[in-house]
């Protein structure tokens, strides 16, 4: 992984998780389904970036991302 790549990704993460912070404080009626968004957003990152899942078999990105889009949708609707 280039170092570069590696910087741009862990600030992105930063920021997500600044985002995430901000939006808890924040007095708002749907903070629960914005923060599950991003925090599925940053496991999608953190998977495909620093568990090299991007080099994986496209049946395993699928299952993942259905198995997460399932996870979130579930937890967002209870």
């Amino acid at each position: 992984m280039k170092q570069k790549s590696f910087f741009y990704v862990l600030a992105v993460l930063l920021i997500l998780t600044v985002i995430s912070a901000v939006i808890s404080n924040l007095e708002l009626g749907n903070a629960t389904e914005i923060i599950m968004i991003l925090a599925a957003i940053k496991f999608l990152i953190v998977a495909f970036y620093f568990m090299e899942l991007r080099e994986a078999h496209v049946l395993w990105k699928a299952l993942l991302i259905g198995c997460l889009t399932l996870f979130t949708g579930l937890v967002i609707i209870i």
